[in-house]
């Protein structure tokens, strides 16, 4: 290809900002520009480079060589925001992957985060105190504070009384100049005017300018009484007379364009636990709207409203129930009310004061408010949902655009009414209108195919138009929530007038003078930026076509801190697919290779994605077939014939561990370095000496079939891997053992050695192999239940999902087997016939990523609890990321997976460790180096029978 002499200059830049660096932070291999060129909005800007700082002082340096380099900088945290605020052709800089501290201050009433923090694990951490941050974005678990600052974020609740500007305490500022700011210190002015005299000085101008005006004050007051994220959060010039309290409050919402937020101190609210909520159907928009000045008086929190459009997409949700399904939706339209309190009889009391309202509006079918948990949580889900069902059904190439629009509550109607006229006028048949009706804040979605296609890019400038023009007349705000953007930015001068819009623009100049900083995002002078660098979403594969790119499977990703997340996993099959349709065969090349390593061998495929996505994509299901793809004819070959005999492979590996264990360990490691060097680090496992010696296989038959309650299938990791200490008994032994001390009978599997979950060839993608053994192990597991009179039993989560997964993609007449993990059939069948004479302490304990997607997790703490106090899952818990061989092929993803989770542990003071599943037992007891064993084991030994003159203590 040939360089041209702008690429020449990013090269030159991009070698300055190196040099200045020197310590790795700039990342800008192929890989790492696409992935990072796609957040959750609709704009498509590929970074010159990607940089990681790891502090506050790292991030001064990237100011100053970036000022030298002439060449831009914007922070990106999540990727969740919806406007174009967190994309660049500059530089990208992650403020994610670093920065993550939380410290609880004043038991809870305030807490100190890092911006790279998200908003669930603070309120994890405050959950125990009993309180939470305001701020309540339906995207939480990806969102950071850091962004949710930024962004100056709301939500479903909070409103404009506990949003990030209403509940920031103080913050920490790295200005462009490199000038750090603790706005909370007690000489904060003193130090700002001694610092940054320009700035102060422009700060306290400005401030006594829009003070001294009636009008720029009215028009302020105006604008920021109901939520408005557009433009500067220019009330803090009236809201604050400090310079160093009003530069905080106008870095809330401010895109990331003044300054770098390299920690927070947040207020916090009281959580409370306590709700009544009702789904209220009106039989048209009119009675909606007309029915919530009544309801704002009694007091929810939330009231969202859901239109025609809304209801019939809910209607598809499985969470719907059957009043809803049973409604044949015409021009009908909803709210969805909440009331919350401290205590029970708190929230009756608001329900029951609700009630009066509640009889005298035009409500159609049922008026109730719900405490039930099940019925409150499928309510919300519908809610909740509409963004991703509407995506979802979008058609392949096109892409989804969500925004949100503020008008004053008594022109929500109106406004609402309009704004589907817009859609029909411009084609949008199938948008929908949802949002928060008690702020008068609407979100509406529409989808478009983007990119190079005029006519649709001419639509959407003049839908966009429209919008505009009627949300102003409305005195709306154009952003209430989701920011200014590269998508507003246009219009902020419109919005605000002049004089204004000119106070803005020397706030930028004051703290950015250089231009530094998010370039385009929330200042511009480019009238048609908003129609400029727009994404465009080729078809790729059907696993992962539906792809919105929200990011909000990122958090759960082992490998987010290695390599890829699903989001640039799939990202990456679009720059792909992008690159191939424009003829660009040396990038197409430069991406797949770089692909191989960084989506598909480092993906744990352990299905966490998927319980996070919106769309329920599970993107291992894609890397499995990639895998496959790759294997090649010899290794499918091989696993294929492995499936055959796979009772000579367990014990051929069990042999393998048994003798490394005799063995010198530096001699074990120099023949293993050997053979991964000659067999490749993607087929030959790393040994380690923490490793345990080989297992012996489970052969026991156990009760006669007539007889036994249930029939156990033993896992063969069992079989190659031995016990955690040369003392325990491995968890196969702990069952039966405790199945016997409790009186249940249990008959077992035969050859059970032989016979497998398929979850070794369904990784791979090895789908011959898998099917043969379907083959062998379906019409067994037939015959031994008495053709699914008896449930099956197994004593390892992943294996028990391997089975259900194997049953349910088998033939229809084994779809009666019913499969029970171990741990359920304790806490079922088990515990409450047995008697705990050894209690434990201080247990620390892993739930697995199967068990998380099955729903298992609560009754193995149910498990644990009954023999073991305190009992502790850590709050960095994640996927141990061992899945399976990954650990053993590629330990680095396990490392990089536990780090946080090991690091909480070793701080803490744990007497006992456990898990349910023999290979993330290994995965954690390398990540920590204490001893992981099966909870059965632990429940096992401490219900042995007590010696004589012990009192008993029941389970």
């Amino acid at each position: 290809m040939q360089t041209t002499t702008s690429d020449q200059a990013t090269v030159r830049s991009l070698a300055t900002l190196r040099q200045a660096l020197d310590d790795g932070t700039l990342l800008d291999r192929a890989s790492d520009r696409m992935s990072h060129a796609h957040d959750a909005s609709h704009f498509h800007l590929v970074p010159a480079a990607v940089a990681k700082p790891r502090d506050s002082a790292t991030i001064g340096r990237l100011f100053a060589a970036a000022k030298t380099a002439g060449i831009p900088l914007t922070f990106r945290s999540g990727g969740t925001s919806l406007s174009g605020q967190a994309a660049t052709t500059g530089i990208l800089v992650d403020t994610r992957s670093h920065f993550r501290t939380i410290e609880v201050l004043d038991d809870g009433l305030r807490v100190r985060v890092g911006p790279g923090a998200t908003i669930r694990q603070i309120n994890a951490r405050l959950a125990g105190h009993g309180r939470k941050l305001g701020p309540d974005p339906a995207s939480e678990i990806a969102c950071t504070i850091g962004g949710a600052v930024a962004n100056n974020s709301s939500g479903m609740a909070c409103g404009t009384t506990a949003n990030s500007y209403a509940t920031l305490e103080s913050m920490v500022l790295v200005l462009p100049s490199g000038t750090v700011v603790d706005t909370g210190a007690p000489d904060a002015d003193e130090r700002l005017r001694a610092y940054e005299p320009r700035l102060y000085a422009g700060l306290a101008r400005l401030r006594d300018q829009v003070r001294n005006s009636a009008v720029l004050r009215e028009h302020i007051e105006r604008q920021f009484s109901m939520k408005n994220t557009m433009g500067y959060g220019i009330n803090s010039l009236l809201d604050f007379s400090s310079p160093a309290e009003i530069l905080a409050h106008l870095v809330v919402g401010s895109e990331g364009t003044l300054a770098f937020i390299a920690s927070l101190v947040m207020r916090t609210v009281p959580v409370l636990p306590h709700s009544r909520t009702g789904l209220l159907v009106f039989d048209d928009l009119a009675a909606a709207t007309g029915a919530l000045p009544g309801l704002v008086a009694t007091g929810p929190v939330s009231i969202e409203l859901l239109d025609a459009t809304s209801l019939r997409v809910g209607q598809r949700d499985p969470a719907a129930d059957d009043v809803l399904r049973a409604l044949a939706v015409r021009e009908h339209s909803a709210l969805l009310v909440e009331y919350q309190s401290s205590t029970r009889a708190g929230v009756d009391e608001l329900a029951d004061a609700a009630r009066p309202t509640l009889d005298t509006l035009p409500i159609i079918g049922r008026r109730e408010l719900t405490a039930d948990s099940r019925a409150r949580g499928g309510m919300w889900h519908i809610r909740k949902g509409l963004y991703a069902r509407v995506t979802e059904a979008r058609p392949s190439g096109t892409t989804a655009l969500l925004e949100d629009i503020v008008v004053p509550v008594p022109r929500l109607l109106p406004t609402c009414e309009r704004l589907i006229g817009l859609f029909r006028r411009h084609g949008y048949e199938d948008a929908v209108i949802f949002g928060h009706a008690k702020d008068g804040n609407i979100h509406f979605v529409l989808t478009e195919r983007l990119g190079d296609e005029h006519a649709s890019i001419e639509r959407f400038a003049r839908f966009t138009d429209d919008m505009v023009e009627l949300v102003l007349g409305q005195g709306g705000s154009l952003k209430a929530e989701h920011g200014t953007g590269r998508m507003m930015a246009p219009f902020v001068r419109r919005q605000y007038g002049d004089e204004l819009y000119a106070v803005m623009r020397e706030i930028k100049w004051l703290c950015d003078p250089d231009g530094v900083l998010n370039p385009d995002v929330v200042i511009s002078d480019d009238p048609g930026g908003h129609l400029r660098d727009l994404k465009t979403t080729p078809p790729i594969e059907e696993e992962a076509d539906r792809c919105v790119e929200c990011g909000f499977c990122e958090p759960v990703c082992p490998s987010r801190d290695l390599t890829t997340t699903p989001r640039q996993r799939i990202v990456l099959r679009r720059a792909i697919e992008r690159a191939r349709l424009a003829g660009d065969g040396e990038l197409t090349a430069r991406l797949e290779a770089e692909y191989g390593y960084d989506a598909v061998d480092t993906c744990a495929a352990d299905g966490m994605c998927q319980t996070a996505c919106p769309v329920l994509i599970d993107t291992g299901d894609l890397m499995k077939r990639l895998r496959a793809e790759r294997a090649g004819r010899i290794s499918t070959a091989a696993w294929s014939a492995a499936a055959r005999r796979w009772d000579s492979v367990t014990r051929g590996a069990s042999a393998a561990l048994s003798i490394a264990a005799t063995l010198p360990a530096p001699v074990v490691k120099t023949a293993n370095k050997l053979a991964r060097a000659v067999g490749g680090p993607g087929s030959i496992p790393l040994w380690s000496p923490d490793l345990p010696a080989g297992g012996k296989p489970y052969r026991q038959d156990g009760s006669p079939r007539d007889t036994a309650e249930a029939v156990f299938f033993s896992s063969c990791t069992g079989a190659m891997f031995g016990a955690a200490t040369p003392s325990a008994s491995g968890v196969a032994i702990a069952f039966t053992t405790l199945c016997e001390r409790a009186g249940v009978e249990i008959t077992s599997v035969p050859t059970a050695t032989g016979l497998c979950c398929g979850t070794p060839w369904r990784s791979k993608g090895i789908t011959r192999g898998y099917q043969e053994m379907a083959k062998r192990v379906l019409p067994v597991l037939w015959e031994s239940t008495r053709h699914g009179e008896l449930p099956v039993v197994c004593d390892a989560s992943s294996c028990t999902e391997g089975l259900r997964q194997m049953i349910e993609h088998g033939p229809r007449e084994y779809h009666a087997i019913a499969v029970v993990d171990a741990v359920e059939f304790c806490a079922t069948r088990l515990l409450p016939r047995l008697t705990v004479t050894n209690r434990h302490s201080d247990l620390a304990l892993h739930p697995t990523c199967s068990a998380t997607r099955m729903g298992l997790t609560a009754k193995l703490c149910e498990v644990a609890e009954a023999i073991a106090d305190p009992v502790t899952i850590p709050r960095a818990w994640g996927c141990c990321g061992f899945a399976g061989d990954r650990g053993l092929l590629h330990p680095e993803l396990t490392a990089s997976a536990t780090r946080d989770q090991a690091a909480e542990i070793a701080a803490g003071a744990h007497d006992t460790f456990a898990s349910c599943n023999r290979t993330c037992e290994l995965g954690m007891t390398r990540a920590t180096g204490a001893p992981y064993v099966h909870i059965l084991e632990l429940v096992e030994s401490a219900t042995r029978p007590a010696p004589a003159g012990v009192p008993d203590v029941p389970a």
